[in-house]
């Protein structure tokens, strides 16, 4: 089971490097038409903040007593492309070689503290393998997303074929770096009708674009409006971690908005967008004009339509307050989860060491079927059965039975009657674009925003991004795709920031998602919708797997479970304007696959390399001998082996073998 089987067939698979298009809006922003920070004028009046309310400056210069130096290594410890951690005493640094040069940095990526030796080194950049935030070598610049801070760079120098590393102690202890920001200089008038920079939703893309305008030196009013009555938090934990309470979730401290001058109303809620006269109106009948908008209200969760859908205590887990007191009502009680997706599921794996019973309902075969295909989707299922978890599968919920207003009964479809005293509903959402039907704003029938690669609209100076948005997607052939993830909706907000300043910049992420449940996680890149094909490789028992999506002749996703950095490797390969390709047939891609995996030192069950040769133990080999992506460019008409391209071993010649029937464990 889990991608052992036997012969493949003998077919030639080969990649084809195609670059993206090169087409490039040219809407003017501004009438300089230059990327200046002021490129526009403020039209509106904004507090002033002084001296003594700022943040510590994130770039200190430390004397001689507040640092540290020492020799890590001798000059020929280290490869091109390899990485490793060094302790200074103080705190440990990434340490790596690229194109003959030294580097030192931080060792922890700023999100959630993955070890980046373990990452992806390529292009001028590391891949943290956790969650795919990448980092410039040369700065320690934040150069794609999730998160929000860069690393510390630290000095080096080579003295008598020995390496220095000489860092500031509180860098060492930090391990993290807010990029200078401007500040507010609009002079002070209360609370003005106008603002230059209105920001419609304050999750992650709001939140990015709002930092990104002060990095680049904005200096004018900025306004952040959320439904929410909390400044803006990390929305993706409240479904893994019910418990969390709002401060912990906090994205940034209300002295962060301070010191910068970004404005934030909570408990705002704009229900009509004038685009001619450019000015909102809320809720509560406050009227404000902008010059420049940016559209990020995010979606609205479905609910059910069925008989009993009023009871108390049936939850969608929008807010930090709703997770807690799911939790809250779940201990020693039972739970109900409508849908497996990852939201459900997650809430799912969180609730079982808490409730006395987990149940979960849902439409499909199985979980993530849509999303991961079905044999990763009964792999998940069955871990989710070893640990007390009930599914109820191919059915709806027909009716919610109360007593005394509270659940107490699911009614499903099947008919079968599920005790319940707390339900959580996780069964999709729609965008939440219902007050700009009237603006003159271009919707889709779906109710979607419709971009283009500016992160621009149908109406000159608004903008759109996080989940209510469609966007071309440069390298599935710029169609136009919906990704609702936390790491899009980061690099959305950069690049709406980036064309307020009329820098022209185009979106170009590669969508990167994560989840864990019980302890696993599952690392997911690419974008996979409409996939045809599964090509799996690993041990779905053990949850050790790599999972290849393919739609046509192109590779259009990869996931994986306990094979870190392989998804991040991958995406890097996609960042890189660069399309896998296969030709003729492609399921002996796990042939090439096993020979790298086990050159890692991983063992996912079987060994197809040199006769007698075996596959060391699981993270045997130091991933600093994880080789780096290829530095050469190539032309666009060459194919390679895809085992040699990802192993960093790129050659011009294409591997073939002798035919043979494809194997039944590939996913169609």
């Amino acid at each position: 089971m889990g991608g052992c089987f036997s012969k493949p067939k003998p077919v030639e698979l080969k990649i084809e490097v195609v670059l993206p298009e090169k087409e490039r809006g040219k809407d003017e922003l501004s009438a300089s038409g230059k990327g200046s920070p002021r490129a526009y004028q403020g039209n509106g009046t904004a507090r002033h903040f002084h001296t003594e309310e700022c943040l510590p400056a994130p770039h200190s210069y430390p004397g001689p007593q507040d640092c540290v130096e020492a020799a890590v290594c001798h000059v020929k410890d280290l490869e091109n492309g390899q990485m490793r951690e060094v302790e200074l005493g103080w705190g440990k640094v990434l340490l790596l070689k690229d194109n003959g040069e030294f580097h030192a940095l931080g060792h922890k990526c700023p999100h959630y503290g993955a070890p980046l030796v373990k990452g992806v080194l390529s292009r001028g950049r590391v891949r943290c393998p956790w969650h795919g935030a990448c980092f410039n070598i040369s700065t320690g610049d934040l150069e794609d997303f999730p998160g929000l801070d860069s690393l510390h760079k630290f000095q080096v120098k080579i003295e008598k074929e020995k390496v220095y590393v000489r860092a500031s102690k509180q860098a060492l202890q930090l391990q993290r770096r807010t990029k200078v920001m401007a500040k507010c200089i609009s002079p002070s008038a209360g609370h003005s009708g106008s603002t230059n920079v209105l920001i419609v939703g304050a999750g992650a893309a709001g939140l990015v674009c709002a930092e990104t305008l002060r990095q680049e030196g904005f200096s004018d009013r900025i306004v952040l409006c959320t439904l929410d009555r909390h400044l803006p938090y990390d929305r993706p934990k409240l479904s893994k971690s019910l418990d969390a309470q709002s401060e912990q979730l906090a994205l940034r401290p209300k002295e962060f908005f301070r010191a910068y001058g970004i404005e934030v109303l909570t408990e705002a809620q704009v229900v009509t967008v004038d685009v001619r006269n450019k000015k909102v109106v809320f809720k509560d009948g406050f009227k404000l004009e902008y010059s420049k908008l940016l559209l990020a209200p995010g979606s609205s969760p479905k609910t059910l339509s069925c008989k009993g859908k009023e009871v108390e205590n049936v939850f969608t887990i929008r807010t930090p307050e709703d997770a807690n007191r799911v939790v809250r009502l779940a201990r020693g009680r039972n739970a109900v989860i409508v849908g497996a997706g990852f939201l459900g599921m997650e809430v799912a794996a969180y609730l079982t060491e808490k409730a006395h019973s987990v149940s979960v309902v849902e439409l499909e075969e199985t979980p993530f079927r849509r999303f991961l295909g079905e044999r990763v989707g009964r792999a998940l299922m069955k871990m989710f059965e070893n640990n007390q978890v009930k599914f109820y599968m191919q059915t709806e919920v027909s009716e919610l039975r109360a007593q005394e207003g509270k659940l107490k009964e699911v009614v499903l479809k099947s008919s079968k009657v599920v005790r319940a005293d707390v339900c959580v509903v996780g069964i999709g959402a729609v965008p939440a674009t219902g007050f700009l039907r009237q603006s003159g704003i271009g919707l889709d029938s779906r109710g979607f925003i419709p971009v283009n690669k500016m992160m621009q609209t149908n109406v000159p100076g608004v903008f759109a991004a996080g989940d209510a948005v469609t966007f071309p997607l440069a390298w599935r052939n710029n169609r136009k795709v919906n990704i609702p993830h936390w790491q899009m909706a980061h690099a959305q907000g950069r690049v709406v920031a980036q064309n307020m300043l009329a820098q022209e910049a185009e979106i170009s992420t590669v969508p990167y998602l994560w989840t864990a449940m019980f302890g696993k996680s599952l690392r997911y890149a690419g974008y996979g919708e409409g996939f045809d094909d599964v090509i799996i490789q690993g041990d779905l028992e053990e949850l050790k797997f790599v999972a290849f999506y393919t739609k046509g002749d192109e590779v259009i996703a990869v996931a994986s479970m306990n094979c870190d950095p392989i998804v991040s490797k991958v995406a890097e390969v996609l960042a890189s304007g660069r399309a896998i390709r296969k030709r003729e047939d492609w399921r002996h891609v796990l042939a090439h696959w096993e020979r790298i995996l086990s050159s890692y030192g991983v063992n996912l069950g079987m060994h197809t390399g040199t006769p007698g040769t075996e596959a060391n133990p699981w993270g045997q080999v130091p991933i600093s001998n994880f080789p780096g992506f290829p530095k050469a460019e190539l032309e666009l008409s060459q194919c390679l082996p895809l085992a040699a391209w990802l192993s960093g071993k790129a050659s011009a010649t294409s591997t073939r073998y002798s035919p043979h029937k494809a194997s039944a464990a590939t996913d169609s």
